[in-house]
């Protein structure tokens, strides 16, 4: 609707080597970055993040939702994304949606924009994660 504020929302998808980020302003997506994350995920997502606002010159105090792809995928990519989707929505007091599939930032948008809010957004693994035993 016409002098209604813009509905700024970012999407995080971290659950293969390359990850996503997408600023959307309600439904049409303004600006969209991918890279070779890998195991350098966790230095580079923050300064992703910070270059994706700036070239929509918007802040962090813009963002009115955050959506998240929340599996199946690497269980690091996805722990390190949905730390800082979680991390973001607690400290920015804004709505976080995890989904899945073909559409899921879509999906996760519609959902923002009906109100609703996850407030913690979990992973969805595919599988039991194989973690090393202590040893003894």
């Amino acid at each position: 609707m016409a002098g209604e504020p813009p509905v700024m929302i970012l999407t995080i998808r971290t659950d293969k080597p390359e990850a996503e980020l997408e600023v959307y302003d309600s439904q049409e997506r303004l600006t969209c970055t991918k890279w070779l994350a890998d195991r350098q995920l966790a230095e580079t997502i923050h300064s992703k993040i910070s270059e994706i606002l700036n070239q929509s010159s918007i802040s962090l105090e813009d963002l009115r939702g955050i959506a998240v792809f929340k599996g199946p995928g690497s269980f690091t990519g996805l722990r390190i994304g949905l730390t800082v989707a979680n991390a973001l929505a607690y400290s920015l007091n804004i709505p976080i949606i995890a989904t899945d599939g073909k559409n899921w930032a879509s999906q996760a948008i519609k959902k923002l924009e009906t109100g609703k809010n996850d407030k913690i957004a979990l992973p969805e693994y595919g599988a039991p994660a194989r973690t090393t035993l202590a040893r003894k």
